[in-house]
């Protein structure tokens, strides 16, 4: 049900996401030529020379991962729940959600994210060039994998592993606590669908204006010209002597509208799943 929720809500927002990577991917003159002057500027360029499918270079990556990672993601922070609460059923304290929701992110980026983070931002950048050589999915990362050894679909795993626990961590804190609040202490009470959509718009708008800066690094140590970073502390100290510190903010809008969307349908989608779920096997 995650899984089939995920896919959809991809397909929805997934333009947001290509220009939020292509955004984090462009850089001032000097290092590399900047290509869009915002939002609307690589919007207006991409469909140009690509159409409107062309919002949609590395799709296919995304869509091949959203079942696992979401199974990963809610399958491990129920199984970090339960070793902390065992068979009381009391609510998580404050640093019990930040745990399991840190666990949560760590173990979907080990798992699945990294690399299909990867290869979905070496699709957006290969979609830079003059003459793209990435043919299809398979053959993209057949490409990979030829130039740059297994190793290589695990670029930027520091920055992914920061970016995906903190992500989690947030998210899990502030739903968890929403969930409480509303339920003023009573865990016997249902927290409509509707309100468990804003609780998880919100807590998604929170993660995004938190850990942005890790997603930027996290881009960068993904893409193609990844080669110039020795690692993610190098990758920080020039992003921010080159460009400055806004650069860690670039493509926050259109990750915010994405975000927000993803982290609230996905949310609605799963309390209701475990709600039947709870119901036929209580």
């Amino acid at each position: 049900t995650c899984g089939l929720t995920g896919g959809i809500e991809i397909c929805i927002t997934y333009p947001t996401e290509y220009v939020k990577t292509q955004l984090q991917l462009d850089e001032k003159a000097g290092t590399a030529a900047k290509q869009y002057e915002g939002i609307v500027d690589c919007v207006k360029k991409t469909v140009r020379k690509h159409g409107v499918l062309g919002l949609y270079r590395g799709l296919s990556v995304l869509l091949y991962g959203s079942i696992p990672k979401s199974a990963v993601r809610f399958g491990s922070f129920e199984t970090f729940k339960g070793f902390v609460v065992g068979e009381s059923k009391l609510p998580l304290t404050p640093g019990q959600r930040l745990l399991c929701g840190l666990g949560a992110g760590v173990s979907e980026a080990i798992l699945v994210v990294t690399p299909m983070e990867t290869i979905k931002v070496k699709f957006i950048n290969d979609r830079r060039a003059e003459n793209p050589r990435f043919k299809g999915f398979i053959h993209g990362c057949s490409l990979i994998v030829k130039d740059e050894g297994f190793g290589g679909l695990y670029k930027g795993v520091t920055p992914t592993i920061l970016k995906q626990g903190s992500n989690q961590a947030i998210r899990f804190y502030v739903m968890e606590t929403l969930k409480n609040w509303y339920r003023g202490g009573d865990q016997s009470v249902r927290v409509p669908t509707l309100v468990t959509g804003i609780f998880g718009a919100f807590a998604g708008a929170c993660s995004v204006f938190g850990n942005t800066p890790i997603d930027v690094l996290k881009t960068r140590m993904q893409g193609l010209e990844a080669k110039k970073y020795k690692n993610t502390l190098d990758c920080a100290i020039k992003v921010f002597r080159n460009e400055g510190v806004t650069a860690f903010y670039k493509g926050t809008l259109p990750r915010l509208t994405r975000v927000c969307l993803d982290v609230a349908i996905t949310f609605m989608i799963y309390d209701n799943f475990m709600y039947l779920f709870n119901k036929i096997w209580p």
